[in-house]
């Protein structure tokens, strides 16, 4: 047998002790004694850096596949160190052999008795098994206690999460749902053993959440007001005529006009379509550059071809014209030229009046697939009758207006378009790219699989229609239906603002399918302030609309707008108008400041911290809602303040407020605690 020995105080191995038989042979690696050998300072307990020595055993054993010992390790003896010893044996020693193995010898012994007695063998160690139910009674007893939850915090965390929900209630626009959670974050801190302001980490929190919570009531909606008109995007038109600005035709491939020609031929087309260069250089650009850009026009406008061609159908209209919003909008309902045209057909306000459609502060119908629609066919055959059936003609004068066209024609003593588009003087350049243009887009859109165009068609938006009796801010009309704001939008593009018309009785607006009997429902059951948000001011005598624009801190075309006068319009005594902005929402109604009374402290009255208005002072943030009868001087003396100093918080530019109208207020404190 053989041993693996170990020193337990030296930090390197000390060797091994092979026995083979009855001749013991002791060979010993590195045995270095921090205190003997390395000269380790009062034998500390750390080793020292070790020195990078390896200890070949294979050269001592004389065999190159015998691996080195490990420690704490018995073996057998193997064959492999039978067969090194005798081939040891077998060798002829030399006598610097023998005084070298001699010296090995002495050495060894002088280290072991330097490192004493504490070179031991490490026995094994034999751990006798625990029975289970033995090892479950010691778990027991030695399990950790449970983590015990922080009950302030865990507070914290709970009136956290209802404000972000409330959050996300009013960034879709649920104003109801936003002031509901926010006054529910509030309530579980107010209605805990801890109040709102007793515990400082609850104090600080609350702080924190009114502060928040005010920022909204101010902000209203954060994004904006409900009376700022809604964004438009850039008519596509604008771009096809930039890029036909600076539009090189590329050489045309001779096998695409045989391949349009083809297509005519099969096609159906109920406008005459010529195969001249222009039409087909606009073709041949659609399917390249601008491919993407008329896929997604025709992936959009799917949706609405079937109604505009059942329109155009009973008006007796070609229903190749159906085609023509490809190009003027891309068929977006908010698109908007840089002439102030609108809609999916591009109407100027003025030819939107004359073909029937309304356009006020609140909505404007240009912007209303449907009823555009209606109006595009009346005014395409207004035109197609003034220019004798020549659709050629009255696309042009569609786009360049029939008083424009008709001049170029006596001018130009030609009634052929194209005649005409050879002159640049008679007709802009606009115009003379804009039928070809429109021609191309038909070609395409008749059959977009053959000029390499797939996409998968859109569902006509299904939607309910209700009759609104009084104006409702759609952003309660999104709530009562489980919906976004964007979506009540997208049913309604005609309204310009978040409110339907004022004076509209019997307004018709769009919910989502399924949705109409909860809306009424919910419509019948709201008051008045919280079906819409409005602000009025009662005109007093000597009052104008300059003058009343100035005091409210508002446009006067905007006030006048609003209220459907005319900017220079006289208004009288006792009339109550609507201001176009929108009023502070209260979204949480306890959030009065209280503080404990170990920290109540006497009031101060000093001027400047009375003018801060802040949480720094001794004064606390309330909403007041204006009563009948009161005035800035009633309401100053019952919070002690100043006239001026509620003007000042509220940006009055003079004294007059209105019943309902809610003002902030910085209260002064008082020792009595709530919660």
């Amino acid at each position: 047998m053989y041993t693996v020995w170990q020193n337990r105080n030296c930090w390197s191995r000390l060797g091994l002790m092979l026995t083979v038989g009855s001749r013991p042979l002791e060979w010993l690696s590195h045995c270095i004694c921090r205190s003997t050998v390395l000269g380790t300072a009062g034998g500390g307990s750390e080793p020292p850096a070790r020195e990078n020595t390896t200890f070949d055993y294979q050269a001592i054993l004389g065999h190159s596949k015998v691996e080195p010992p490990r420690q704490g390790a018995t073996y057998d003896a193997p064959g492999a160190l039978r067969q090194a010893r005798s081939r040891s044996a077998q060798m002829t020693r030399s006598p610097w052999q023998s005084r070298f193995t001699f010296a090995l010898v002495f050495g060894i012994t002088f280290v072991g008795i330097a490192c004493g007695s504490k070179l031991k063998t490490q026995a094994p160690v034999v751990t006798p098994a625990v029975p289970p139910s033995v090892q479950a009674a010691e778990a027991a007893t030695t399990s950790v206690p449970p983590f015990l939850e922080d009950p302030v915090l865990t507070l914290i965390n709970s009136s956290n999460d209802h404000f972000l929900t409330g959050q996300k209630e009013l960034a879709v626009g649920h104003v109801g749902g936003a002031k509901q959670e926010f006054n529910r974050a509030i309530d579980i801190l107010l209605e805990s053993p801890y109040g709102g302001r007793t515990e400082p980490r609850i104090r600080e929190h609350f702080d924190r959440l009114v502060d928040r919570i005010s920022n909204y009531e101010v902000m209203a909606l954060g994004e904006g007001d409900g009376f700022t008109e809604k964004t438009y995007e850039p008519a596509s038109i604008d771009t096809l005529l930039s890029l036909s600005a600076t539009f090189q035709a590329p050489p045309l491939k001779p096998e695409l006009k045989e391949v349009v020609l083809s297509d005519l031929r099969t096609g159906g087309h109920d406008i005459s379509i010529p195969l001249n260069e222009r039409v087909l250089s606009y073709i041949e650009m659609f399917q390249g550059r601008l491919h993407d850009f008329i896929e997604e026009g025709m992936k959009r406008g799917s949706k609405y071809l079937p109604m505009i061609q059942n329109v155009f159908r009973a008006e007796g209209l070609p229903l190749d014209l159906a085609y023509v919003p490809l190009i003027e909008s891309s068929f977006n309902p908010n698109a908007l030229s840089r002439a102030k045209a609108k809609g999916v057909w591009q109407f100027m306000s003025s030819t939107a009046l004359e073909n029937g459609l309304r356009r006020d502060w609140y909505i404007d119908e240009r912007s209303d697939p449907q009823k555009a629609t209606v109006a595009a066919a009346k005014y395409l055959k207004t035109l197609s009758t003034l220019f004798s059936g020549d659709w050629h003609l009255a696309l042009a004068s569609y786009n360049g207006g029939p008083g424009r066209l008709q001049r170029a024609i006596k001018i130009g003593r030609a009634d052929n378009f194209w005649t005409l588009a050879d002159k640049p003087k008679l007709l802009p350049r606009e115009t003379r790219e804009y039928v070809p243009m429109i021609l191309a887009a038909i070609v395409i859109a008749k059959n977009p699989a053959q000029y390499g165009f797939e996409f998968e068609s859109e569902a006509a938006p299904e939607y309910d229609e209700i009759i609104l009796p009084r104006p409702v801010d759609l952003r309660r009309v999104a709530e009562w239906a489980g919906t976004t704001i964007d979506e009540i939008q997208a049913l309604n593009p005609e309204l310009r603002r978040w409110t339907t018309p004022l004076r509209d009785e019997q307004y018709e607006l769009k919910v989502p399918a399924g949705t109409a009997d909860r809306v009424l429902a919910q419509l019948d059951e709201a008051p008045t302030p919280e079906v819409v948000s409005l602000k009025w001011y009662t005109v007093r005598r000597g009052d104008t609309l300059q003058l009343i624009a100035r005091k409210l801190n508002v446009s006067k075309t905007e006030l006048a707008d609003a209220n459907y006068l005319t900017v220079n319009e006289r208004v009288t005594a006792g009339r109550k108008l609507v201001v176009p902005r929108e009023t502070t929402v209260l979204m949480a109604a306890r959030t009065e400041r209280t503080i404990p009374v170990a920290e109540s402290r006497p009031i101060t009255t000093q001027p400047e911290l009375m003018a801060r208005g802040t949480t720094e002072s001794n004064r606390v943030k309330v909403i007041y809602e204006v009563k009948e009868g009161d005035t800035l001087s009633s309401i100053a003396k019952l919070f002690k303040t100043s006239v001026a100093e509620l003007r000042t918080w509220n940006k009055i530019p003079g004294t007059q407020i209105n019943t309902g109208e809610r003002l902030t207020v910085y209260a002064l404190r008082t020792e009595r605690t709530i919660g």
